[in-house]
């Protein structure tokens, strides 16, 4: 009788403690900071069905790709591995590097970079890139054929895809620097210090792709390479790995491009990937395969530990637009003091005006969440 006694008076109690309770309301997000919960390099954002997926070189980098996806472009779920390398069919056998996938009406095609199996000569580089298809952007990507799209003669990665207002396709990528020895001002001037012997470079090439990607039309065309002179302004910006003394190579890599107002931008990155003087630029053309000229406020993008941040190897960037198109982003990987030398994923607002680009990061400050996004 007792215990019934004191949960008839408890239950009234507890009834009415819940019904008092405010209702609790959900609340949009208001702002995002940089870098966001993704370890990834080279980041590439699709956006197809309402959704973001972001696929980048990082966790399954030895046997294919991972990827996330979101509907905001700041809270990232994870999908999986969305490809498989190492298969039957496959040619690469491993550094899966640099995804970029296209929607084509109703399929998905994976762009990536890959060491080529087939390789008598056993170099040390032997990269190529392949594409796979599937017909979800969560994959499973199949590989089209069991050989790289084409092969140049010279290790190549980093592939961008870009399609013309006419119909025309055209695939842009990197000769890598391996055993590619580039006489230039900087490269006498490392040699007289007695830094470096020799400074190899990568170039970034284009060439018309066929409509079925099973191939190539024509011959490559060089598009954008280092600086040959010093007095060149790009030449400092494009050679500070070596002039710091990191490495003996000068990178032109991890190109993307875009088209607006007639005008071919074609945006790339310099520098060691892996280490701290990683920068983006800009080239501009009034034709997809050039003459293409390097922009006057080169750099765009780069580390800002001279202006008290602590963000480094910014690059290898991609380009999105916000959930309601009125935004531009600039998508890419960096470092900070605490992720060390974990790749993570920056995503900053840009503007292209009067043929000029501006990338406003690197940011690691609360920043408004992009235009039309819940």
């Amino acid at each position: 009788m007792l215990f019934y006694m004191k949960l008839t008076l408890v239950l009234p109690i507890l009834l009415f403690l819940g019904c008092a309770q405010p209702r609790l309301t959900t609340q949009s997000q208001q702002t995002y900071t940089n870098p966001l919960p993704v370890k990834f390099g080279d980041p590439y954002v699709l956006k197809t069905n309402n959704k973001y997926y972001m696929y980048g070189t990082g966790d399954g980098a030895k046997n294919g790709f991972k990827a996330y996806t979101s509907t905001d472009l700041v809270n990232w779920s994870p999908v999986g591995q969305v490809y498989f390398g190492k298969t039957a069919k496959s040619w690469g056998i491993n550094s899966f590097w640099a995804p970029e996938v296209y929607q084509v009406k109703d399929k998905y095609y994976l762009f990536y970079s890959a060491q080529w199996k087939v390789n008598p000569t056993n170099e040390l580089e032997n990269f190529k890139i392949g594409v796979a298809v599937a017909d979800k952007p969560e994959g499973p990507f199949i590989d089209l054929n069991d050989k790289p799209i084409f092969d140049p003669g010279y290790p190549i990665i980093d592939a961008n895809v870009f399609f013309d207002d006419n119909g025309k396709l055209y695939l842009y990528y990197s000769r890598c620097c391996y055993k590619h020895a580039v006489e230039s001002d900087v490269a006498t001037w490392a040699k007289e210090k007695g830094w470096f012997n020799e400074i190899e470079e990568s170039w970034v090439y284009g060439v018309e792709l066929k409509p079925d990607f099973s191939g190539v039309i024509g011959e490559p065309v060089l598009l954008l390479r280092p600086s040959v002179s010093m007095s060149d302004k790009q030449a400092e910006w494009e050679s500070r790995s070596v002039t710091s003394k990191e490495v003996n190579r000068r990178w032109t890599e991890g190109s993307t491009t875009f088209k607006k107002d007639g005008l071919y931008y074609m945006m790339y990155s310099a520098n060691h990937f892996g280490g701290q003087n990683y920068a983006v630029g800009y080239a501009t053309s009034k034709s997809p395969l050039g003459p293409y000229t390097k922009a006057s406020n080169n750099p765009i993008l780069e580390k800002n530990t001279a202006k008290g941040g602590d963000v480094t190897g910014t690059g290898h960037n991609s380009i999105t637009w916000s959930p309601d198109g009125k935004e531009m982003f600039c998508v890419y990987h960096g470092r900070t003091t605490k992720t060390g030398d974990e790749r993570v994923v920056f995503i900053d607002r840009m503007t292209v005006k009067n043929g000029k680009i501006t990338v406003q990061g690197p940011t690691t400050t609360p920043q408004d969440m992009p235009s039309g996004a819940n």
